[in-house]
């Protein structure tokens, strides 16, 4: 293609091989037709006829011009006969066109030669195009949006703000869509202001009408604010967890020096108590061995006098003598006396049980503590109508239930328990930690647990893990178990009148707790939930009416509780 000195075009479509001109010669073999240079406006290259935009795609009919793939195409239709848009030419049968690379590439040459187009990668899928680049068909991702001109721009295109000293004033933004919704809408000026007394964006000809002597600053000082909350926002949950990770690693370290302290106390009392009956016991072995050996001496001086006096003549003496070694010393009932050589039986045990009694009242402290701990992620549960069995009776705003003297007639649905006797709460939990607590008093039939969502609610029901209830019971009065897999016989030396029940979702446990002695009854360990959990209660049966109170779902005492922060509780409403 050749660009003539006074800007005319020499159309290539006049010949398909190289021509030699100005007296040089040209190879007739390899020419299929050959006419003279035909000189064409420019224009004629650059625009479609059409639809008067810069080629795209462009193709050429027989007869010379010049026209895009698309447009030609919609305008022809589907007829085999067909004219040429620009001169009414017609043709018999329909031309094959296909688009002219040689003409495609200078179309291409022109728009970015004449608009600067740029040569930056296309946008992906929701970034911004540059607008410029756009108006002339093209898409190239824009590099910066302009908050004055309300236009995205490409980097080639950006090269004005960057370099005109009127336009180096403007505010460029990362690109950004729909930049006319950042124009105020009484104005149509720029939303450059923050209206703190409104809590919304204002542009300055608003801070001067009806929002005037309201507390207004730029947008991007109030926006430095926000994201300095939002920062402290997010860390305070990690903040939070880091601090209650520390705290509870303080207890413990604490709790564990007590025990050590404890055991060490223990160990050097048991010490002392058996090097102190040691030497006891060998003081009183040496004093039995020394009286021993004083009778000893004095038997062996009698004895050495009898046999002098059995000697001797002198009749005298021995009648003065005779009745004194004759009547027996006084000396120990040696076979009586035992030196035992085990001094400290139930040294150690009475060591240990003080060791026990101390461990049990460290035991009882952590017991209240960690009740208060999951007490401070109490929820308010309120039991749920459309669940209840017929017979059951709610009371108190779904705070009692109990059973009905006679059956209601309630609307079926398919939330519903029927046959058995239950009723679920309204709230429904996805995450986090929750605790409830329920007053028994002195029922002798009752359930209470938590189950998931897509329990079976018609016919005969089977309480277990597998099936989706963690639940424990009371039948008869003294019999209580927890409904695991097998179930486990649970005992009491005082029976539960309050029973607290606390879930860990993420954690897959369920604990039970007697909330007046403060102390565990059973954990449910590796739930796993994967679906909403609602807290269950069923009154029992009758029982000849030994089990007509209701069971009252209580409030948690909040001034009892350590503070605990309860932003991992996350509720649903049922679906």
């Amino acid at each position: 293609m050749i660009l003539s000195d006074d800007k005319d075009l020499i159309s290539p479509q006049t010949f398909t091989s190289p021509q030699s001109y100005k007296g040089k010669t040209r190879n007739p073999e390899k020419v299929e037709y050959f006419h003279p240079p035909i000189r064409l406006p420019l224009s004629s290259l650059r625009y479609c006829p059409l639809c008067e935009q810069v080629l795209n795609d462009p193709v050429t009919t027989p007869c010379g011009h010049n026209f895009c793939q698309a447009c030609l195409q919609r305008r022809w239709g589907d007829g085999k006969a067909c004219r040429c848009p620009a001169c009414d030419k017609a043709f018999t049968n329909r031309p094959e066109i296909s688009v002219n690379a040689a003409f495609k590439k200078l179309a291409d040459t022109f728009k970015r030669m004449t608009l600067g187009l740029s040569s930056s990668p296309p946008p992906r899928d929701g970034e911004v195009p540059c607008d410029v680049c756009a108006a002339a068909s093209l898409q190239v991702r824009a590099l910066q949006s302009c908050l004055v001109c309300l236009t995205s721009y490409c980097h080639t295109h950006l090269e004005a703000h960057r370099s005109v000293a009127t336009l180096m004033m403007h505010r460029l933004i990362a690109p950004a869509a729909n930049l006319r919704e950042r124009l105020c809408g009484q104005h149509d000026q720029l939303l450059e202001m923050f209206c703190r007394d409104e809590q919304q964006c204002v542009c300055r000809f608003c801070t001067e009408s009806q929002h005037k002597g309201h507390r207004v600053v730029h947008i991007d000082e109030e926006s430095k604010e926000r994201k300095v909350q939002m920062g402290t926002t997010r860390r305070r949950p990690v903040l939070l967890n880091q601090i209650s990770a520390a705290n509870e690693k303080t207890k413990s370290k604490d709790l564990f020096d007590r025990l050590i302290a404890l055991a060490e106390e223990t160990r050097v009392a048991v010490d002392g108590e058996v090097e102190q009956s040691q030497k006891a016991a060998e003081q009183r072995a040496k004093g039995l061995v020394g009286e021993l050996r004083r009778e000893i001496a004095e038997l062996q001086s009698r004895n050495a006098e009898l046999a002098k006096l059995m000697g001797t003549d002198d009749h005298l003496i021995l009648l003065q003598r005779f009745p004194s070694l004759t009547s027996a010393p006084p000396t120990k009932e040696w076979a009586e006396i035992s030196v035992h050589t085990e001094q400290c039986v139930g040294t150690s045990r009475r060591a240990l049980s003080k060791m026990v009694a101390a461990l049990r009242s460290e035991l009882e402290g952590l017991q209240t503590d960690d009740m208060k701990r999951m007490q401070s992620y109490a929820v308010d549960v309120e039991l749920d109508p459309d669940t209840a069995h017929p017979n059951i009776c709610l009371l108190d705003n779904g705070k009692r239930v109990g059973r009905a003297e006679m059956l209601r007639i309630v609307p079926e649905n398919p939330q519903r328990f029927d046959p058995v006797i239950c009723v679920l709460a309204k709230r429904g939990f996805l995450s986090g930690r929750f605790y409830f607590q329920v007053e028994v008093g002195s029922k002798t039939f009752w359930d209470v647990g938590v189950v998931k969502e897509s329990v079976n609610r018609k016919g005969l029901i089977t309480s277990k893990p597998e099936n989706g209830f963690w639940t424990m019971r009371l039948r008869g009065g003294d019999e209580y178990r927890a409904l695991d897999s097998p179930s486990v016989l649970l005992t009491f030396d005082t029976k539960p009148q309050t029973v607290g029940v606390f879930t860990d979702y993420e954690e897959g446990t369920v604990s039970f707790f007697d909330v007046d002695a403060r102390s565990h009854i059973y954990t449910f360990a590796g739930c796993v939930f994967c679906e909403r959990v609602f807290p269950f209660f069923s009154p029992g049966v009758c029982d000849e009416g030994r089990n007509a109170a209701p069971m009252i779902i209580t409030t948690v005492n909040k001034l009892t509780l350590a503070p605990s922060p309860q932003t991992d509780v996350a509720l649903t409403g049922n679906a």
